[in-house]
């Protein structure tokens, strides 16, 4: 309001300037240079003069109208016109108009009267855009008539929906809880991995109770500046009071609720003033009030265990991947905003895309539609889809990348390594297809995709997946020699490497070392922790170790060896079919593994949908 005021006053003054201007300007005036004039005068052609400071107004015998200007003051210039008998008028300079008076000698004081108004405002300005409200909560409030989503918008979680089905009925109906003496938990914590829909189902649960839903990122509390977070969650709970019930939603919560007494800030840290600020807000409402705090994260070891105690976060809510029903539904509800062809079956994507998220199958749903209208299609098949399954799983397409006969021999020999040592050892997930174009940063790429949701591994199945990796770079081995070896096997000897210590020393796989843990945490984010950090095993518990890994990686290299020199001939068939097509599915990797004839790829069937 104040900046329009401003605006208009400015444009006021323009406007007067014009006017005035325009009100003085006579378009029958001619100009002429002040020699001119004093020839006139002097040849008695001029019958009338005004004289206003230095502008001269004269008019002529003929009664045309002159004007000009005097350059300096010319105190002869009167008596010559005296002398003459020229008829002189003397002019003083226009006085303003009252309001123009006002106006400009009240102008400086109606300018500090504005600056200190706008000042005072950005004072008050609540959500913290304000240049001054640094203490002011940043979180932004949605109104019951702004929510429109629901639980029929969340898909794929529905244990989760289940469990916060009483908050939506306590939000409603309050009294049915109170008079039984129960009480709605406070703060309610969602874990899960990235992109399982937690936001969402928050924003649903606002959506499904009718009350407001203020939403923040735990980052938004803090600033360099101490004191300011702790001010902002008072300010938030503040907010939340007046307009109860409602939901307050903080994303991201271990931006701000990590551990204390750990790191180098100590309790002066900005982080920690901001925490225990929320820890006394948190004990500072009751749960009649009908405020219900729901955090996400996918941190929750890093939470600070005051935060997780019974009072403060009383629930903690697991929203998972989701399993392959799970999936079909949050397809289809994706799926609904696009335009679909008759063959597209949501259950075969589903069973196509083990331990995608939500996020990931939304992803999905959207690449499918980009590929459809890059070849102008009405709408979208299941090839699309299985481009965009492709493109999510193994990478975008390099095909400008050059790549000589030599090199697509030798990707086209690792690849199919992997391929059939990975069929020939027992458990192993099947192959669901192996291309040598270029994909992200590979030369090469072999997917196996599980047959159903995996809950635990077994040591044999961990086994065959390490002789798998080593697969790749024992065919180069074989067909080109020890010294031909390439590069490409970096990240497939660093994941068998893991696998098999980790067997070792978390996973109790070792007979000699036994099912004992022999590494902490290696993964620890707190410095002040892990400088402080005891070693807890021996430099000869070490050296067994290290002896039980690389035995465990020989064993299951040899195997490997051993599966591919039996399998020559399907080495070569393998090669030779990747040169072709650059690219084979798993209904073509069944005909070489059985020595048949390849038949052509099909366009978009998924081999586990003929079950």
């Amino acid at each position: 309001m104040v900046k329009n005021l401003m605006i208009w006053l400015i444009i006021a003054v323009v406007f007067m300037s014009i006017f005035q201007n325009f009100n003085s300007y006579d378009g029958n005036i001619h100009r002429i240079d002040y020699s001119t004039f004093l020839s006139e005068v002097n040849k008695n052609k001029i019958r009338e003069v005004r004289i206003n400071g230095h502008e001269i107004n004269f008019i002529k015998k003929n009664n045309n109208k002159y004007k000009t200007y005097m350059p300096i003051n010319d105190f002869k210039l009167l008596d010559t016109l005296i002398l003459k008998h020229i008829r002189v008028i003397g002019e003083a300079p226009p006085e303003p108009s009252l309001i123009t008076s006002i106006f400009i000698s009240w102008f400086p004081m109606f300018l500090l009267i504005g600056v200190w108004i706008f000042f005072m405002r950005q004072m008050h300005i609540g959500g913290g855009k304000g240049a001054m409200s640094f203490g002011k909560s940043k979180a932004r409030m949605l109104s019951e008539n702004e929510i429109k989503t629901t639980f029929s918008d969340v898909a794929g979680c529905d244990e989760a929906k289940e469990e916060v089905r009483e908050l939506i009925e306590y939000l409603k109906e309050p009294s049915r809880f109170q008079k039984l003496g129960g009480k709605i938990p406070k703060g309610i914590l969602m874990v899960g991995p990235p992109g399982t829909g937690k936001t969402l189902l928050a924003k649903a649960i606002a959506g499904e109770a009718k009350v407001p839903f203020f939403t923040i990122s735990g980052s938004d509390f803090v600033e360099m500046f101490v004191g300011v977070g702790a001010s902002r969650v008072r300010d938030m709970f503040e907010h939340s009071r007046k307009s109860a019930p409602c939901i307050m939603f903080i994303d991201e919560i271990d931006a701000v609720g990590r551990q204390r007494g750990t790191g180098v800030g100590g309790g002066h840290d900005e982080r920690e003033q901001t925490l225990n600020q929320m820890l006394v807000e948190m004990d500072g409402f009751e749960g009649n009030e009908g405020i219900i705090l729901i955090a996400a994260t996918n941190r929750p070891d890093v939470l600070d265990p005051a935060l997780l105690r019974p009072g403060r976060f009383d629930r903690q809510i697991i929203v998972a991947l989701p399993d392959i029903k799970g999936r079909n539904q949050i397809l289809k509800v994706h799926m609904s905003k696009v335009p679909l062809d008759k063959d597209v079956n949501s259950m075969v994507i589903a069973r196509g895309t083990p331990g995608f998220s939500g996020a990931d199958l939304a992803n999905l749903v959207n690449e499918a539609a980009l590929f459809a209208a890059r070849i102008s299609r009405h709408t979208v098949s299941m090839s699309e889809f299985e481009q965009a399954k492709d493109k999510i799983i193994m990478g975008s397409e390099r095909r400008s990348m050059v790549m000589s006969e030599l090199q697509k021999q030798i990707t086209a020999y690792h690849e199919s390594g992997h391929v059939i040592v990975g069929r020939s050892v027992p458990d192993h997930d099947p192959a669901h297809k192996v291309t040598i174009i270029p994909r992200g940063r590979a030369l090469g790429v072999t997917v196996f995709l599980p047959e159903e949701d995996l809950i635990s591994v077994s040591r044999r199945k961990l086994e065959s997946q390490i002789s798998t990796l080593y697969g790749g770079r024992l065919a180069e081995e074989i067909i080109y020699g020890v010294e031909n070896i390439s590069t490409g096997s970096f990240n497939d000897i660093k994941v068998a490497t893991t696998l098999a210590r980790n067997m070792v020393t978390q996973w109790g796989f070792s007979e000699k070392l036994g099912p004992l843990l022999y590494t902490e945490d290696e993964d620890e984010i707190f410095l002040g922790r892990s400088v402080s950090k005891a070693k807890h095993m021996s430099d000869e518990t070490a050296k067994i170790i290290d002896e039980e890994v690389r035995q465990l990686i020989n064993v299951n290299y040899q195997r490997a060896k051993n599966i591919l020199n039996n399998n020559m001939d399907i080495l070569h068939a393998m090669k030779d079919a990747l040169i072709k097509y650059e690219t084979i599915d798993s209904s073509q990797i069944d005909d070489l593994m059985a020595r048949k004839k390849v038949r052509d790829p099909v366009n978009w069937i998924d081999h586990a949908s003929v079950n």
